[in-house]
């Protein structure tokens, strides 16, 4: 089993959660062909971090599984807009840490 991990990423892990879901399990090739045709940003993200995960094994895309998909929720950025009347409203910008595992598939 190997693993990567992408931290620090300006993308709401509830977002990114979504998408996560739907590569669990998958096979890593397949997995990564179907997330370059989401139109979403942390599709791309994800399809980036488990092809590092599958270098990181040694192996080839159509070898390995999607074991694992998380996303966590990292530091969020808080900034401030001006309002009418001298007030103003907090802005939070969330970050996310993607982590990826990939195994070996069996044959069966």
């Amino acid at each position: 089993m190997a693993r990567a991990v992408l931290k620090f990423i300006r993308l709401s892990p509830t977002k990114a959660r979504l998408i996560a879901r739907e590569v669990q399990g998958m096979n890593a090739e397949l997995a990564i062909a179907s997330l370059d045709f989401m139109p979403h940003k942390a599709a791309k993200l994800i399809s980036k971090t488990i092809a590092s995960a599958v270098a990181n094994a040694g192996l080839e895309p159509d070898e390995a599984f999607v074991s694992s998909c998380r996303v966590d929720q990292g530091p969020v950025l808080k900034r401030f807009i001006p309002r009418a009347r001298g007030r103003a409203t907090p802005i939070r910008k969330p970050t996310a840490h993607i982590t990826v595992e990939v195994q070996e598939a069996k044959e069966n």
